[in-house]
């Protein structure tokens, strides 16, 4: 009866270490996933975003603080489309996960900080597009609208509305 228990353990203990070898050897073979992350002040230097410029620009400040004396003294970002997060966007390109976040450039106040939920106005520079933007990722929540420039005007620069004010996340074409 003794010898009976120990080739149980024997074989239990057997089992044991052939399971765990062969998930220290899967573990060994799998191949380590990888995450990149950039900054950039325009979602059309996402490399998979399909566009040259952005039109509508989101400002750090509100339009009294944005221009002083002819030029900014705040810091933008610009988009062009449909932008269902502020925060960023990502993708898998092989097993690196690629991520890209929208910051204000380094031009006055704002400069590096996130644009989701950090804008005080916008300014649409485009010609044809008209634009709303969210309170929410994904284009939800209160919005507002803004209109695309007329030909040779100047780019409709508009604080945010109390809402959206240091709280918006999204765009969409209006």
């Amino acid at each position: 009866m003794h010898n009976g228990k120990n080739m149980s353990v024997r074989a239990r203990m057997s089992a044991a270490v052939t399971a765990i070898a062969a998930c220290v050897g899967l573990l060994a073979t799998a191949t380590p996933a990888h995450a990149a992350e950039f900054k950039v002040t325009d979602n059309c230097d996402v490399p998979w975003i399909n566009c040259s410029y952005g039109d509508l620009w989101l400002l750090y400040n509100s339009k009294e603080l944005a221009i002083q004396d002819g030029r900014y003294t705040t810091s933008w970002a610009t988009f062009y489309g449909n932008v269902s997060d502020y925060y960023g966007t990502s993708q898998y390109q092989g097993s690196t996960l690629t991520t890209y976040r929208y910051v204000f450039n380094g031009n006055g106040n704002g400069a590096g900080q996130y644009v989701k939920n950090n804008a005080a106005s916008v300014q649409n520079c485009s010609y044809s597009d008209n634009y709303r933007v969210y309170y929410n990722s994904g284009y939800g929540g209160t919005s507002q609208y803004f209109a695309h420039n007329e030909p040779w005007g100047d780019c409709n620069l508009t604080n945010l509305i109390s809402a959206l004010k240091n709280e918006n996340a999204s765009q969409h074409f209006a």
